[in-house]
């Protein structure tokens, strides 16, 4: 379904008050495809005007700042898109004070990051969880923490749609990979514009042209796996599952878009995959430097057959390594060439 009517203005609510490390505000600071930088100054053409308020990033402070988030309470910024960094706590599981909050009431108190989530996210054109602690709540929703933090989904509810129609939108990573965030906001941008559909998901409300590879299928070490050759230990250039890296199950572009400028990214520098944009992240991928369990039989088989493989690769690649025999070297050439050097 696309988006017919035209807006000319989008206000970007960008909150950073869930628990976090505003790492995925610093991150999309490196981003270059697009750039904040572009799609603020509008150098990207068909897109609305857009506005940026974020804590980390913006100039104002104090009421100026925080008068953006009354407005948008009030209906005064339409359409807006909510973005929310951090997980979520549960302010209903302690007897006094608050987890976390920004802002405070007319009688001086805080106002709860959930509050703020209960006020904007039914007025906002679309709501976007940036990094894994706001998708699936992260670190800080690990087994036994006393916050009882959890992901946005699971705050609002997985079949949440906002008032434009539109899911919540997930982009995990711990931090969220530069790129993909603001692609992802890109798509929202063009569907506020009517010039995108829909923008399409997975069942874990991650966007799906980002999401549907694993680390394996796109990382530079897959054909060591294949041919059953493994790292033993770190800086290796050859696969690095029995180290610990749970690539070939994990959903991640990393190893095809890099992290900065198409630079970096976990196993093409020698860093193993420990599944941060999954939803299981971290509990089902600990402890991180373990040989994840189905590892052990993969690479087992991959090693018979493997060495079958590279046997006959290396036969193939020595009979490449030579000329045809009509053109060989030697004493005399076959193509009838008389050298000067004789």
């Amino acid at each position: 379904m696309v988006t017919r009517t035209r807006v000319e203005e989008v206000h970007i609510i960008w909150m950073t008050a869930g628990l976090g490390c505003d790492g995925d505000t610093i991150s999309t600071t490196a981003a270059s495809q697009p750039s904040i930088e572009d799609v603020l100054l509008g150098a990207i053409p068909g897109l609305p005007k857009v506005y940026l308020h974020n804590p980390v990033l913006a100039y104002e402070t104090g009421e100026n700042f925080m008068s953006w988030w009354y407005k948008a309470e009030r209906g005064e910024l339409d359409p807006f898109v909510l973005v929310v960094e951090g997980s979520i706590p549960n302010e209903k599981i302690k007897s006094e004070g608050y987890w976390a909050a920004l802002g405070s009431d007319e009688s001086g108190q805080p106002i709860t990051t959930t509050t703020w989530v209960d006020r904007l996210a039914p007025k906002a054109w679309a709501v976007v969880a940036a990094g894994t602690c706001a998708t699936y709540g992260g670190i800080h929703a690990m087994a036994g923490n006393p916050t009882g933090a959890m992901g946005l989904p699971d705050y609002l509810g997985w079949h949440w749609k906002s008032k434009a129609g539109n899911p919540i939108v997930c982009v995990p990573g711990c931090p969220v990979q530069p790129d993909n965030f603001m692609e992802t906001l890109l798509y929202l941008l063009y569907q506020a514009a009517g010039l995108a559909p829909t923008i399409p998901l997975d069942e874990a409300l991650r966007p799906t042209w980002l999401f549907e590879k694993t680390v394996h299928e796109g990382c530079d070490r897959a054909g060591y796996f294949e041919q059953g050759d493994f790292a033993t230990e770190y800086g290796s250039p050859k696969c690095i599952v029995k180290l610990g890296c749970w690539g070939p199950v994990v959903q991640c572009n990393v190893p095809k878009r890099g992290w900065m400028a198409g630079i970096g990214g976990c196993p093409n520098v020698g860093g193993i995959c420990i599944g941060c944009t999954m939803p299981g992240f971290p509990d089902k991928f600990m402890p991180f430097m373990d040989e994840p369990p189905g590892s052990k039989f993969s690479s087992s088989v991959s090693r018979s057959y493997g060495r079958v493989i590279r046997s006959l690769r290396q036969f193939t690649n020595d009979t490449l390594n030579k000329e045809p025999s009509w053109r060989r070297p030697g004493p005399e050439l076959k193509t009838g060439y008389q050298p000067t050097w004789k």
